[in-house]
């Protein structure tokens, strides 16, 4: 028996991804975000969010992808991701959010080993929507090894 769950679908380049509505907290605007010295490239920054502060990722940088100026459609998806036994809070920077859309959990495909331009570790399966293909992310694969990194300039702010 399958079961159909939610996923936020988002775009970055030509490729749509979809995240676990369950880990979505807010979609908000693009907005300036306050530099960190000496972070890594992915991480543009901190904003703040009626008084919680988020570490925010270009998501194309962290995909390997080249970054692009900013846009109207520009979007920052907040996000509080499991990581053990606490929730990692964090801002995804994403070209465009589409739509929150359903998709049979039992109908996701693995990601393919024969390497793709994803790398598979942190991709939790691949829907369709229509005739259009979903890249649904492993939110806390993608995210594992950079909790050292996100959280100290959280302590920080």
């Amino acid at each position: 028996m399958s079961s159909v769950w939610q996923y936020l679908t988002l775009g970055l380049d030509r490729e749509t991804f979809g995240i676990d509505i369950a880990y979505v907290h807010e979609i908000l605007d693009h907005r300036e975000v306050s530099a960190l010295p000496q972070a890594p490239d992915f991480l543009i920054g901190m904003i703040d969010v009626r008084g919680q502060s988020y570490p925010v990722i270009d998501l194309r940088t962290k995909l390997g992808l080249p970054r692009v100026p900013v846009t109207p459609a520009t979007r920052i998806i907040l996000l509080n991701i499991p990581m053990g036994k606490r929730a990692m809070r964090v801002g995804f920077v994403a070209d465009r959010v589409f739509e929150v859309t359903e998709l049979d959990g039992g109908e996701l495909e693995e990601a393919p080993e024969v390497g793709g331009r994803w790398h598979s570790g942190y991709i939790a399966g691949i829907g369709r929507k229509g005739d259009a293909f979903v890249v649904v992310f492993d939110l806390p694969a993608l995210m594992a090894g950079e909790e050292s990194a996100l959280l100290a300039p959280a302590r920080a702010a």
